[in-house]
């Protein structure tokens, strides 16, 4: 079995750090502990793509102590049962395999932990097993080369670039972060949207061509995977996104569209019972008057979701948690205004409308 070299110099500096802040060093020789190690199952999110889950046996790990020292570099299979070690912080870095940059079909999988042996104790670590990095996947209608006969199409993130031809089905990774869509024609290049994706998100842009050959533009949709998002680009097409709940904005669309009215915003149900500095992620809700829009169902804070104010009526009584705590984690489109303000958030007020998918 080949052995892989070591995993990324900047990712167990960084946890060194945390780990010599977690725990003071003593003076003279530590008490002897134990480490135990062993994966927590299999991962609890099975991804669309056609792809087995990797080996867990041939997984990369590291172990470093709180100094910094690596005490064990190589893959999983060939870690003992158990380790005797000074008492003390240690970091856990584990890989399903090298990976950097922008690469087509190559998902990362792995966890990273700080854990404390205590003297003549055991610690059991429990290592989780989920996707590290991100992807993005073009799906490219017959009709766009006709359009653009010259145009090329190129993925950018962390600073590398990737060709995806128009035939290409394969989804395209990176490390979490930004990843931007570019048309080259003509020798001129146009970024034709930017996206942050989080770890786990696999975003699935569908390119057409738009209906209107005078402006020339392009449409884009989404599909949906592991955390999958969903949404719609027109190159030319202005402010027309939005205007009908098949072509809702997504919730990171609509926070950057404040001022926007009449408008209609995609996003998962989330929580409620929102303060202006806190919300309920879990029942039961007390409040009907407001909801959290996230923009994935496993969202569990206030960062990058958009408040809602249910206005007394029909969409109050079909929506509000505190009587529907079903829908709690349910997708749906609301038809409102975009306002920079509701409870210290991006807010969506006046809704007059909604669909539930």
């Amino acid at each position: 079995m080949k052995r892989i070299a070591t995993i990324q110099a900047v990712a167990v500096l960084l946890v060194s750090i945390v780990c010599s802040m977690s725990c003071r060093k003593e003076a003279g020789p530590a008490p002897a502990g134990t480490l135990l190690f062993r994966f927590d199952g299999n991962p609890r999110e099975l991804s669309k793509v056609s792809r087995e889950m990797p080996d867990t046996n041939d997984f990369l790990i590291t172990v470093t102590d709180e100094g910094g020292s690596v005490i064990f570099d190589g893959i999983y299979c060939d870690l003992p049962e158990s380790m005797e070690v000074p008492s003390g912080s240690y970091g856990i870095f584990v890989r399903s395999g090298d990976f950097s940059g922008l690469e087509f079909s190559s998902p990362q999988y792995g966890d990273e932990q700080c854990v404390v042996v205590p003297p003549d104790g055991v610690m059991t670590v429990e290592l989780g097993c989920r996707q590290i990095n991100s992807g993005i996947r073009l799906d490219i209608a017959p009709g766009f080369l006709s359009v653009y006969p010259e145009g090329v199409l190129f993925l950018k993130a962390g600073g590398e670039r990737l060709m995806y031809s128009y035939s290409e089905k394969r989804i395209a990774y990176f490390s979490p972060g930004q990843v931007s869509l570019v048309l080259l024609d003509g020798g001129k290049e146009t970024v034709l949207l930017t996206r942050t994706l989080a770890a786990q998100e696999i975003l699935t842009l569908r390119v057409s061509v738009s209906e209107d050959q005078a402006s020339k533009g392009i449409r884009i949709n989404l599909d949906t995977a592991r955390v999958w998002t969903n949404e719609t680009y027109r190159l030319g097409g202005g402010d027309s996104k939005g205007g009908s709940y098949e072509d809702a904005l997504t919730v990171n669309q609509a926070l950057a569209s404040v001022g926007r009215e009449d408008v209609w915003v995609s996003g998962f149900i989330v929580g409620g019972d929102l303060t202006s500095a806190n919300a309920s992620f879990s029942p039961p809700f007390k409040s009907a008057s407001n909801l959290l829009l996230g923009p994935r169902s496993s969202s569990a804070s206030r960062d990058n979701c958009i408040a809602v104010q249910l206005p007394a009526g029909d969409v109050r009584d079909a929506l509000n948690l505190a009587m529907h705590p079903e829908l709690l984690g349910r997708l749906v489109c609301l038809n409102g205004d975009i306002e920079s303000s509701y409870y210290g958030m991006v807010g969506l007020k006046s809704v007059s409308d909604f669909v539930l998918r």
